[in-house]
């Protein structure tokens, strides 16, 4: 692995870590300036990811664009931007697709539906709106940057395809700290090493992850009560339906 990427996996790290200093260090900054502490408890985790992903991305970005490095999938000759930008929107279908196939076999295996990852992030966006940047823009792209362009590039320069995608698929799981939807961040993953192998280039997969990230959020932010009502009722339902199998 090219020294860069190793700068950018380190980078990307730090970033996953830097709330254990940096959460600290904005909350003392806060309450110094006048903001009252139990707001400032409130206000700390969405401010300090706006701050450490855009963090993150500028000093990554800067560092792919200095460098001069291409792994065997961009050295081969990208489609056109025409076609990419094709690939790019059929990407947002393919990627809700594979979700859906995904929760239906997680279902099938009783693994319960709902992640607890995303409800963290739409409480940090109901305290911080600009928190919606950071997980729909700048996490897709980092994440793309990190888990394709590097983790499954370089596994692919050494391995068939199903086994790169498996594995940077299973770190893609890992990285979000819900083994229990490994089917689903693996579907999610294969589909859009798809994309980046199928089109050479790298922007289309992010445009594919960008995109439907900033859908989900949205929805589940605008539309939350709705929501929260309609699992509200299915699961009524379901408890009808068994009391009725009882009887």
């Amino acid at each position: 692995m090219k020294k860069e990427y190793g700068f950018i996996l380190i980078t990307y790290i730090l970033m996953q870590l830097s709330g254990i200093v940096g959460g600290p260090l904005l909350y003392k900054t806060g309450v110094a300036l006048g903001v009252e502490p139990i707001r400032m408890e409130t206000l700390v985790p969405g401010y300090w990811t706006v701050i450490s992903f855009s963090l993150a991305t500028l000093i990554i970005l800067l560092i792919l664009w200095r460098s001069t490095y291409r792994n065997d999938i961009e050295r081969q000759k990208p489609v056109p931007l025409h076609f990419a930008a094709l690939w790019a929107i059929l990407g947002v279908f393919m990627a809700f697709a594979a979700q859906i196939i995904a929760s239906s076999i997680e279902t099938r295996l009783g693994i319960p539906q709902g992640s607890e990852n995303t409800q963290d992030i739409i409480e940090l966006v109901k305290g911080v709106p600009l928190v919606i940047l950071a997980v729909a823009v700048f996490g897709p792209i980092l994440e793309e940057i990190v888990f394709r362009k590097i983790i499954f590039g370089s596994l692919y320069n050494r391995l068939p395809f199903f086994f790169a995608a498996l594995i940077s698929s299973l770190m893609f799981s890992v990285a979000h700290a819900e083994l229990e939807h490994t089917i689903l961040y693996a579907a999610m993953g294969f589909t859009f090493a798809f994309l980046y192998v199928k089109t050479k280039r790298i922007i289309v997969p992010i445009v594919a992850h960008v995109s439907m990230n900033t859908f989900v959020v949205l929805i589940q932010y605008v539309f939350a009560d709705e929501i929260q009502e309609m699992i509200r009722k299915a699961e009524k339902m379901e408890q009808m339906s068994q009391w009725i199998r009882w009887f």
